[in-house]
């Protein structure tokens, strides 16, 4: 289950670095608990980044990825101020958003 996300995001040059780390328990669905029954699979599918109207990163995650991704990456076109928002989807429904201000 998704407890929240912390977003950071920072002009360096003419790039803005982000910072993103999602709290998600990432299951598998081949994990067993301590009755020997299999887990449910319960992960992150899509991942959006905007930067105001404009999508900056779209990912495809899968089972694969581990407990509480934690990614960076860097998007040109950014300023000081403008608003850099995550939303996420997994599997069973859920999503989760987050958001922050360019420094």
């Amino acid at each position: 289950m998704a407890k929240g996300m912390r977003v950071r995001a920072r002009k360096k040059g003419d790039a803005t670095d982000v910072r993103v780390l999602i709290r998600h328990d990432m299951e598998t669905g081949r994990r067993k608990n301590e009755d020997g029954e299999v887990v449910a699979a319960h992960y992150i599918q899509n991942v959006t980044v905007r930067h105001g109207e404009r999508v900056v990163l779209f990912a495809q995650w899968g089972p694969a990825v581990s407990k509480n991704p934690y990614f960076v990456f860097k998007f040109r076109g950014g300023a000081s101020g403008d608003r850099v928002a995550v939303t996420w989807v997994d599997n069973k429904g859920q999503s989760g958003t987050g958001d922050t201000l360019i420094t």
